[in-house]
């Protein structure tokens, strides 16, 4: 059974900040084109998105458009009576 050495534990804090540092390092060099590829990610998704709504809504004007020209020719409404304006009397 092997037991704890100081040898041991200073070769492990060695490895760890040796971990920590070069992380730290390549963050550095990688974090740039990282967040340049989100971005563009990013870009695309809300492109993509404003299209649809663009589509969606000239849609909705066409088939609008189209419901109005069938309507413009309004059917005779039936009177029901006439219109009475009652003055106050004092």
């Amino acid at each position: 059974m092997d037991t704890a050495s100081l040898q041991g534990l200073i070769k492990t804090l060695f490895y760890i900040l040796l971990f920590y540092y070069l992380f730290k390092f390549l963050m550095r060099l990688l974090a740039p084109y990282l967040v340049q590829q989100m971005a563009k990610k990013a870009e695309e998704h809300i492109k993509k998105q404003f299209d649809q709504q663009q589509q969606n809504y000239h849609t909705h004007n066409q088939n609008q458009t189209q419901t109005e020209s069938k309507k413009a020719t309004p059917k005779p409404t039936k009177q029901v009576g006439e219109y009475i304006d009652f003055e106050e009397v004092e």
